[in-house]
């Protein structure tokens, strides 16, 4: 086999650039609490990218050749469609079903908003039940009801309070109840991830910061000050339910329980070497946020009992405070890959559906059937909606067919971020001569790329990409599966083989 030195150069070059930022990719929520910054009002046409750029090159070689090339383990099914008639350009092995990691965002996108409505916000409430606010005092319940809200932040409590303050509260003799039973609460969205997973929070009804807490440690000498807090860019509110002691040991690094009603963390004293922080998932939502909640009032001067968690009956609304617009909350996951999000986008779904999920699996299925249906992308099984846990499973074909019917309905393709194409020496190409708008999706050893291409001087296409090293996933050690070894090099190979496939593909059809 002849093997064109050039290309390996430059594949060594994008292989080595997209290892190194293959790290923070695993389905992480933005790394500060606050809502990230605002897009940038409206999305460039496809078409009009691809104008800026030369033609793409016509590719050599057979597209066996170029899988073999790319040194990945493992095994890479692929195809790409003619956008407008759906005609296959070139397709490998594209019925073989492999984990879909984030990809599996961009089906649940459509299914949020059919069933939802692109302008659908989720509301969080405070409400007032059987009293009335007398100088000062609620002689009745409070309420604190959530609506399944997935990117409620301390910002928006604070916003609540304020309106609670505003209306004479500072005390209630009543009870403060706390309704998080707008959607099911689910401990963990993949059980199987590292217990330190920031990226897998449990989820409920009542949702905030992406269901993390900030943790931070200042180190002064042999001892470290541990914190644990609900910060905004604002307000740095206390939390008082959850705590995390130092423990002599070197692994576990975390370890983490529930007892009493309240979370425990430790923290191997080893991994203190420095002051630093990093974000913790929540396991009890509901609880975080109301004490949350409480200390924003106390620190506002209104005092409220222990919160009660449970099913409240409708009372006066005090205050609310409402998400962005579903379309703005579907771009902003689609462009952080933000599994919480999808995760409660597509419960809300399914409950509005008709389906009472008691678990992920159960409105994933719904989700598939309900795809399977409007789009005929069949054999979906996907067990939830953010592509987090590994017993997914689709094909290329079945998500191009999906790309290829939701893209003629016109909003999938302006959600999806741009994606980069890069130069031979690994800088980001401002005029690409193919415009790419897809999602992607990383899990250790797996890597996948699905969406929408529109050549310079060529006819738009869609592909699905799915690479997958299932045995290596295996042989990944329970002390090292935050940052395998071997994972970064090889998700590195497997972008730089998606950026080829790519411009084969846009060679060929240009």
């Amino acid at each position: 086999m002849t093997i064109d030195r050039s290309a390996v150069t430059r594949r060594s070059v994008l292989a080595g650039l997209f290892a190194t930022a293959a790290a923070p990719t695993l389905a992480n929520a933005p790394s500060r609490s606050p809502v990230p910054p605002a897009r940038p009002a409206g999305v460039p046409a496809l078409t009009d990218l691809a104008t800026r750029a030369a033609r793409p090159a016509q590719p050599t070689g057979s597209l066996v050749d170029l899988l073999e090339r790319s040194g990945l383990s493992g095994e890479t099914a692929v195809i790409a469609l003619d956008a407008e008639t759906g005609a296959v350009i070139e397709e490998h092995r594209a019925d073989l079903r492999l984990p879909p990691a984030s990809t599996a965002k961009a089906l649940t996108t459509m299914y949020a908003l059919h069933t939802l409505g692109a302008e659908h916000r989720f509301v969080t409430r405070v409400e007032l039940s059987g009293g009335t606010i007398r100088n000062g005092t609620l002689t009745g319940d409070l309420i604190l009801r959530g609506g399944g809200d997935p990117t409620l932040q301390t910002e928006g409590l604070a916003r609540l309070a304020d309106a609670v303050i505003q209306q004479g509260l500072r005390r209630v003799e009543g009870r403060f109840l706390v309704d998080e039973t707008a959607l099911p609460a689910i401990a963990a969205i993949d059980p199987d991830q590292p217990v330190s997973a920031g990226y897998n929070p449990a989820l409920s009804g009542l949702n905030l910061n992406f269901n993390r807490v900030y943790f931070g440690w200042e180190v002064q000498g042999r001892e470290a000050r541990l914190s644990m807090d609900a910060r905004s860019d604002r307000e740095v509110p206390p939390v008082s339910v959850i705590d995390i002691r130092a423990a002599q040991r070197d692994l576990p690094v975390y370890t983490h329980d529930i007892r009493g009603g309240r979370e425990h963390w430790t923290v191997a004293a080893s991994a203190l070497g420095r002051t630093g922080s990093r974000w913790l998932p929540v396991r009890q939502p509901g609880v975080y946020a109301a004490d949350v909640f409480r200390a924003l009032l106390a620190a506002r001067g209104c005092h409220l009992p222990q919160a009660r968690h449970s099913t409240a009956p409708q009372g006066t609304v005090l205050a609310e405070v409402r998400s962005a617009p579903l379309t703005s909350v579907l771009r902003e996951m689609l462009r952080f890959s933000t599994n919480i999000t999808a995760e409660c986008v597509g419960l809300s779904s399914s409950m509005r559906q008709g389906v009472r999920p008691r678990n992920l699996h159960l409105s994933a299925e719904s989700m598939n059937a309900w795809l399977a249906d409007r789009y005929g992308a069949a054999g979906l099984a996907l067990v939830d909606h953010s592509g987090l846990e590994e017993g997914s499973r689709l094909a290329p074909r079945a998500m191009a067919t999906y790309l290829l019917a939701a893209g003629r309905e016109g909003i999938l393709p302006t959600l999806l971020r741009e994606h980069p194409m890069r130069s031979e020496d690994g800088q980001v190409l401002q005029s690409p001569p193919v415009a790419v708008h897809a999602k992607t999706g990383t899990l250790n050893f797996v890597s996948a790329l699905a969406g929408y291409a529109q050549p310079r001087g060529g006819r738009a296409m869609v592909f699905s990409i799915i690479s997958a090293d299932m045995a290596a996933r295996r042989r990944i050690r329970d002390d090292d599966s935050e940052r395998p070894t071997g994972t970064r090099a090889w998700t590195g190979r497997a972008r730089a083989l998606q950026q080829d496939l790519i411009e084969r593909w846009a060679g060929l059809h240009g």
